[in-house]
């Protein structure tokens, strides 16, 4: 059953001075808050392997952050900003990012109204490199804000260089700012693989190698999933009822070594992220499709709400192995539009890293779904003992309780 909840209960007094605008000079020195059974206290991140398990596999998302704003011109000299979301044609990142002349992509467009069947040029001010691609965009479609735009380029460079070269880093809107040159290193995880996120999965941001190491020494197994995080993530709730929110999908890989391990329960797991809890949750739903249906299925908004199921997490996650076994494949690829928000039964992540969100988000929601409907307690802590929010503010460490 769909739950029933006013998104006007999630929301907090949340002043600007709070959201921090810049990251740390060291990843590792933020705070860390520590929420378990009810109760909170105070550390700082570069203590977190005390905290942690020795028991426990930890999951990463190793997502890399691409430039993915991009600034055209008209020719009336009208700005165009085009925001690339997830590659249409070739729909695969890998080949996408290795086109070397042309290539579409899903993107919202800003100032759309102004721009009409015209070939805009890339704004390349003084960068040599840029002007030398010629670099054009033309409109294949459009649906409001958003559209399927066409790139188009010379040289034979791949489109991954082509956005090195013109692209912005595209931090959060709430900062208020351009991107500068700090966004470059610190909007991106130490530990990023693969491209494809236009936000960074923000978790994974306080830590270092010395963090890692020290996490390791413990005996705590590090893993990663691959979720490729979408502008969706920005996007606020509209809806009074957040039954009325479309959630937005976001594509996700996960190794075939790494759902043996998960297959064992008696491992605690701590998620990096509200992106790592989305991929972890969704497997099992993947599990049940395919031990309904025996094929693998995209995992719906309302899925985990629609029946009660039966099976064990062994059980569902023996069935994507068996699977993939069957198909010789070494990675479930697939995407999810999994909406996790109180009333959500967790099946897998007992313990979570994540930062401090905003009021009224979806992952605000996800927050209250994990500690048993005690966000406020949480929240309330941290903004009368001074913690930066958002994207570039402190961690916190929760311990899953049910309500």
């Amino acid at each position: 059953m769909i739950p029933v909840i006013k998104i006007e209960d999630y929301t907090y007094g949340l002043p600007e001075e709070r959201i921090a605008k810049y990251p740390l000079a060291e990843r590792d020195s933020s705070k860390l808050l520590i929420y378990r059974d009810g109760e909170v206290r105070d550390s700082v991140f570069r203590n977190i392997p005390d905290e942690l398990p020795s028991d426990a596999i930890m999951i990463f998302n190793d997502t890399k952050v691409v430039p993915a704003r991009l600034f055209f011109r008209r020719p009336t000299g009208a700005h165009i900003e085009i925001f690339c979301l997830e590659p249409d044609t070739p729909a695969e990142y890998d080949r996408n990012f290795a086109a070397t002349d042309s290539c579409c992509w899903k993107c919202v467009i800003g100032n759309a109204k102004r721009w009409k069947d015209d070939l805009l040029s890339f704004d390349s001010g003084e960068n040599e490199a840029a002007t030398a691609l010629q670099l054009k965009a033309s409109l294949v479609s459009r649906d409001g804000q958003t559209g399927v735009v066409e790139f188009s380029w010379s040289g034979g460079a791949p489109f991954s260089k082509v956005l090195e070269l013109c692209g912005q880093v595209p931090i959060p809107p709430y900062l208020n700012r351009k991107t500068e040159e700090i966004d470059l290193e610190r909007y991106q995880t130490m530990y990023a693989k693969f491209r494809g996120s236009v936000a960074a999965p923000t978790a994974g941001l306080h830590f270092t190698q010395r963090v890692l190491d020290d996490i390791r020494a413990k005996g705590i197994d590090t893993e990663e999933v691959c979720l490729h995080v979408g502008a969706g993530t920005f996007l606020p709730v509209k809806s009074s009822l957040i039954s009325e929110h479309p959630m937005h999908r976001e594509p996700f890989s996960v190794s075939l070594n790494l759902l043996k391990l998960l297959r064992d329960t008696s491992r605690h797991v701590i998620a990096v992220g509200t992106t790592s809890v989305r991929t972890l949750e969704s497997l099992y739903y993947e599990g049940v499709s395919l031990l309904q249906t025996g094929k693998p299925s995209e995992i719906a908004q309302w899925a985990p709400y629609t029946e009660e199921y039966p099976y064990s997490r062994a059980e569902a996650f023996d069935a994507i192995v068996r699977y993939l076994e069957s198909q010789g494949l070494d990675r479930l690829v697939t995407g999810t539009r999994i909406i996790i928000v109180p009333g959500f039964r967790f099946r897998v992540t007992d313990m979570m890293v994540t930062n401090f969100h905003q009021p009224q988000s979806t992952l605000l929601l996800l927050i209250s779904a994990f500690v048993g409907g005690d966000w406020e307690t949480i929240y309330r802590h941290a903004l009368d003992g001074g913690y930066r929010f958002l994207s570039y503010g402190d961690s916190s460490l929760l311990f899953r309780r049910d309500a």
